[in-house]
Order: C-alpha cells, then structure tokens, then sequence
C-alpha cells in the first residue's frame, strides 16, 4: 500500500536518511524504533509528505506522492493520510468535536454528515461526553483520543503518530496502544508508529529498527 525507495535527506552537510526502503501492507501496524538522531521522525515526516526527500520515491495507494506539490499534495494529504503527534496539536479556540470536524470540513465534506461521523468517532474512543470540551479542559489521554478521531475522520489509508504515547503516563500509553489495535481491528485502519515506548513496539507486526540514517533489519 505504501512503498518508499532510496529515501535520502540533507541538512546543510548532515545526511540525515541515507538511502531508505519501506514497504507497508494494508492493515498493518509497524513501528520505527531507534536511539535519537537516527532519522526515524524524519522518514515520518517524509512519509506524511510534511517534508520533501533529497532523492527518493514515494507510492500511496499507486500515487507518486513525490511528484506532487502544492494545493494537489496538500489536498491529497488531508484525504488519505492522518496524523498524530506527541503534542495533540488540537486548536485551543474550538471543542473537541470542532478539531475532530476541521479536516472533513477543509476536505469539503457537508457539515452535518462530518458532524455526526466526528461524534460517532469520539464516542467508540470514548470520548463522546466530552465534544463541547477546549483542548485545555481535557487530559492528555482524552487530548490524544481526540487527536486520533480527527486524523480518522476522513478514513484515511494511513495514520502516522509521531511519538504517540510520549506525553502519557503509563495507564493512558496502554489505554492507547490498545486503542490503536482496536481501530486496526474495527476499521482495517494501518498505522505507521515512531516509538521509544518498547511495549508499544513489541505489539506492533513488524518493528522497523533505525540506525544512522538507515533501516538496519525489518
């Protein structure tokens, strides 16, 4: 479903990614360990197209996302890939359902319709109660639950987290990690996970280890 060929990335006379190859299935759950600095965020992020490789090809679902740029790679973005990040990212200045509602919104879907499958999600990540809540009233468990409603809400082919359980304690990390095997199961949802947790990791189908800029075994 996803394919990544000879993925490089500079910055300045740094080589961050040398060379790096990924192929991920439908459905599957994969995690990228290794120590900081070894490029694993950055072949995230290069991945998510939130950054552009130095060389390298990337297919989605048979697009070349690597030949995209502008309002077509961002439009492609919102509706085929999801994101979730350590630091939630919500917007302070709407609810819960609203942060949830934004990419179906932005993507052009009818209101109402976004609306209803918002609730629906935040009510199977059991976090319905809270739609009416700003980020700032809610912990960070029901904060990261919300998170990965939005990046749903669009049925996304993937959903990268960055760091996903990085700024839970440990109850909300299982809550979460259990979460994402749920969806997997529910939805057939596959996920792309950069980790230091190594719980996390051993769950996950495969484990993508990262040294040095390159995938040292998958």
């Amino acid at each position: 479903m996803l394919t990544a060929k000879g993925i490089e990335k500079y910055y300045g006379d740094l080589w961050v990614l040398k060379g790096v190859d990924v192929n991920i299935k439908k459905g599957e759950i994969v995690s990228i360990v290794g120590p900081s600095g070894s490029g694993k965020s950055t072949l995230l992020h290069i991945l998510g197209t939130l950054d552009e490789p130095a060389k390298g090809a990337i297919v989605l679902q048979d697009k070349e996302l690597h030949r995209l740029q502008g309002r077509p790679l961002a439009a492609f973005r919102n509706k085929h890939i999801g994101f979730v990040f350590q630091f939630h990212h919500l917007l302070p200045e709407f609810s819960a359902l609203e942060n949830v509602c934004i990419p179906g919104w932005i993507a052009g879907r009818r209101k109402r319709e976004v609306e209803e499958e918002a609730l629906d999600l935040l009510n199977v990540l059991g976090v319905g109660h809270r739609k009416e809540n700003k980020p700032g009233a809610l912990s960070g468990g029901e904060a990261q639950r919300v998170a990965v409603a939005r990046a749903l809400i669009n049925r996304p082919d993937i959903i990268f987290a960055d760091e996903p359980t990085g700024n839970l304690d440990t109850a909300n990390a299982k809550e979460l990690h259990r979460l994402f095997f749920d969806l997997r199961d529910r939805f057939k949802q596959t996920f792309l996970i950069v980790t230091h947790n190594e719980e996390l990791a051993q769950m996950s189908d495969r484990i993508l280890h990262m040294k040095d800029g390159l995938i040292v075994n998958n």
